[in-house]
C-alpha cells in the first residue's frame, strides 16, 4: 500500500527571531495564516488517505503537532539524527505492518503550486517504485537560476514504459557557483527537491549494505516496536545512530550500484523551499518597489526590503533602506542585507539561550 511521511524535525533557525527551538518554522503560520505542516498534510489530499500519513518530528514537538493536526500519526524522534534515520526509522515502522509498504518521503520546508502538478508526480513516483521496488525516486525542480544552496541530479536516460521518468545520472550536494552555472546552461540538470519514494524493504536493505551500525540499531527499535519496551529501547538506541542525511547515505551510494535504480521524476510546479527569509519572502506579493511586508510596515524610499512584523499591532518602519531584511517580534529584532541571510543560523546560535 501506499504511505506517506512528513519530515518536520528542523530547527528552523535561519528564520530566526520567529523561528525558536520551542516552536519551530513548520508550526508557525507563515503562509496565508497556515503552518507550512498544515500545507505539507494537505498538499497530500488525493496522494495518500489520511490514515496512512504520518510525521516524523521530535518527540517534544508531539503535544504542540497534535493540537494543530490531530489526525495523523506522530513518529517522534527522540533527537534529530539527520534525515537517512527519520527515513530508517519510518521504513522500520512501515515494514512491521505492511511489508510492501511503498512511501512518499516529504518535508514540512515546501510551498508548492499547483497541487495537481505535485499530485501528477508523486503518482508517476509511486508507480515506479510499485513496479520495481529496487528503484528510488527523487523529484527533480527546474532550475530557476545557479543555486548553490540547494543539491543537484541529473536526468539521464528516459525510464522506459513509464513518461516522465529518467534515470538519475549523478548528484552533486551544494556545487559552487561555477558548477551551478554549468548545470544551469545544460539543461539536463534539476535541483534535488528533498522529496522521496522508497520500497520501505529497500530502504531497509540499502542501509543493512550501505550503514551496517545504523542498520542494527534500526533492527533493535523494530524489535522492541509494539511491545511495553518500545519507548525504552528507541530511546536508548536513537541517539547512538549515525548521523548522515538521505542524500549522502542512500541516494548517491545505490545511485553507484548496479543492484539498485536511482530514478528522477521532474516536477513542474513553482517551488519554494523556506529554509531562510528570503525563500520566505518569495511567498509574500510585492509592491511596486520590489517591497514585500507581513504585518504592518511603513517604508519610505524604500527597495527590495522585506518587512516581516509577527503582530498587526508592532509597525516595522524604515527609510531609504534597499535589499534589506527587518524582522520585529515581542522580544527581538533582525536587521541584515538580504545578501547576508544565510548567517543569521549563525547569529541565532550567539544570542542569549532565552531568545534561542
Amino acid at each position: 500500500m501506499r504511505h506517506a511521511m512528513i519530515m518536520a524535525g528542523g530547527s528552523g533557525t535561519r528564520l530566526w527571531p520567529i523561528s525558536r527551538l520551542a516552536k519551530p518554522k513548520q508550526l508557525l503560520p507563515l503562509v496565508a495564516g497556515k503552518s507550512l505542516l498544515e500545507i505539507a498534510s494537505e498538499r497530500l489530499s488525493g496522494v495518500v488517505p489520511p490514515e496512512r500519513r504520518m510525521i516524523c518530528t521530535g518527540e517534544r514537538f508531539r503535544t504542540a503537532i497534535e493540537e494543530v493536526i490531530s489526525s495523523i500519526e506522530v513518529l517522534g524522534e527522540p533527537c534529530g539524527r539527520d534525515t537517512l534515520n527519520a527515513v530508517g526509522l519510518t521504513a522500520t515502522v512501515l515494514a512491521l505492518r505492511d511489508p510492501e509498504a511503498v512511501f512518499a518521503v516529504l518535508t514540512a520546508d515546501h510551498v508548492i503550486k499547483p497541487h495537481d502538478a505535485f499530485a501528477a508526480a508523486m503518482e508517476i513516483g509511486f508507480q515506479l517504485v510499485e513496479a520495481d521496488p529496487k528503484r528510488l525516486v527523487t523529484f527533480g525542480i527546474t532550475p530557476s537560476y545557479p543555486a548553490t544552496g540547494y543539491g543537484y541530479v541529473g536526468c539521464g536516460t528516459p525510464i522506459p514504459d513509464i513518461d516522465g521518468a529518467f534515470q538519475a545520472s549523478g548528484f552533486k550536494e551544494k556545487p559552487d557557483e561555477e558548477t551551478a552555472r554549468s548545470y544551469l546552461a545544460d539543461g539536463s540538470y534539476m535541483w534535488n527537491s528533498g522529496m522521496f519514494v522508497f520500497s520501505a524493504q529497500c530502504v531497509l536493505d540499502a542501509i543493512a549494505e550501505f550503514h551496517p551500525e545504523a542498520h542494527a540499531g534500526l533492527k533493535r527499535i523494530g524489535e522492541a516496536w509494539g511491545t511495553p519496551q518500545q519507548s525504552e529501547v528507541l530511546e536508548a538506541v536513537y541517539p547512538t545512530l549515525p548521523k548522515t542525511s538521505v542524500d549522502y547515505g542512500l541516494m548517491e551510494p545505490t545511485a553507484a550500484a548496479t543492484h539498485y535504480e536511482v530514478c528522477v521524476v521532474p516536477m513542474q510546479v513553482e517551488w519554494h523551499d523556506i529554509g531562510s527569509w528570503p525563500s520566505l519572502a518569495e511567498t509574500i506579493e510585492e509592491d511596486a518597489d520590489g517591497n514585500r511586508v507581513n504585518g504592518t510596515a511603513v517604508l519610505e524610499d524604500c527597495r527590495g526590503v522585506l518587512a516581516f512584523s509577527d503582530n498587526d499591532s508592532r509597525i516595522v518602519t524604515a527609510i531609504g533602506c534597499q535589499d534589506m531584511i527587518i524582522v520585529a517580534t515581542d522580544d527581538a529584532v533582525l536587521v541584515c542585507p538580504s545578501d547576508r541571510a544565510e548567517q543569521v543560523k549563525a547569529i541565532a546560535g550567539k544570542v542569549p539561550e532565552s531568545h534561542r
